[in-house]
């Protein structure tokens, strides 16, 4: 590895992380009020496909940023009526977001390009340039502002405190006055919004949908949340160790292109996902869930 890959990794990963970060933060705030949403997969895949298709028709990358991450919202508004007011399975409900997100994507790819696996080059995200060869994405740095806001909400405001509430004891919180079901419905939302902000990250990047472009990052961003100890300041750590393995991947697999190994770029796309999972698994924090946590709340 030459001297000048060392910045480029590193900084590379800081825009990689982008959408286990956003989708990861979300998902705390969510979990936090007492519903889980693990249809993160399928907000990322919906959100991608609604911002190629703005980005492609419009080209107006802000245009398309609104549009996923409003579809992130619309995700967090049916799966927040459904956990909440409708006592849905929280779990059934987050399955059926990731299964009908991923048919739209492909649905979508055949009617609109007639292409099966991804869709024409789209407008990319501007960039920040730091130095003359690197260059960072905005929402790389707002989605670092984000995480810490979110920690200071949670913790240091009394709707934090209102939050984390209706997530560890539901019943003592109504008592006190805490409308647990709107709590619950607008925690769902942001978290999915911030998902959707990711999703959109994720295609302007690469600028092109690709099917299935979530790859497992919503699945990632869950394992994220748990190792974080439901700790957005942690989630920023957990997020970059995966950003800093795609990245290292990407750059391994250019490297053996080039001696002709490449039956081995296969193996070292797993790097990311598999480095991901053990380092989750055996630095996590010794922190509990909330106790309601899944857990639909019905009112005596």
């Amino acid at each position: 590895m030459s001297i000048e890959a060392i910045p480029f990794l590193f900084i590379g990963a800081l825009n990689f992380m982008v959408p286990i970060l956003l989708a990861s933060v979300g998902e705390i705030v969510t979990e936090k009020s007492g519903i889980v949403n693990i249809g993160l997969e399928g907000i990322l895949n919906l959100s991608a496909f609604t911002t190629a298709i703005t980005a492609f028709f419009t080209d107006n990358v802000g245009l398309a940023i609104l549009i996923g991450t409003l579809t992130g919202t619309l995700i967090g508004i049916i799966h927040g009526i459904v956990s909440t007011y409708l006592r849905g399975d929280q779990i059934v409900t987050g399955i059926g977001i990731n299964m009908v997100s991923y048919g739209i994507g492909v649905l979508g790819l055949i009617a609109l390009w007639k292409q099966h696996g991804a869709s024409p080059p789209i407008p990319s995200l501007p960039t920040i340039t730091i130095a003359p060869k690197y260059s960072i994405s905005p929402i790389a740095i707002l989605g670092i502002i984000i995480a810490i806001a979110i920690w200071y909400w949670i913790n240091k405001t009394g709707n934090g405190f209102r939050l984390r509430a209706c997530g560890e004891d539901p019943r003592s919180a109504e008592a006190m006055g805490i409308k647990i079901f709107r709590i619950r419905t607008l925690a769902t939302i942001l978290g999915a919004t911030l998902a959707g902000l990711g999703g959109s990250h994720l295609v302007l990047w690469i600028g092109q949908f690709v099917r299935g472009m979530a790859a497992g990052r919503g699945f990632i961003a869950l394992a994220n949340v748990a190792f974080s100890g439901w700790n957005p300041l942690v989630a920023i750590l957990g997020a970059y160790i995966f950003g800093f393995l795609e990245v290292l991947a990407s750059y391994l697999q250019t490297v053996i292109r080039g001696v002709g190994a490449i039956t081995l770029t296969y193996p070292i796309k797993m790097l990311p996902y598999i480095g991901t999972l053990v380092i989750i698994s055996i630095f996590r924090w010794r922190a509990k869930m909330p106790r309601a946590l899944g857990k639909p709340y019905i009112k005596e």
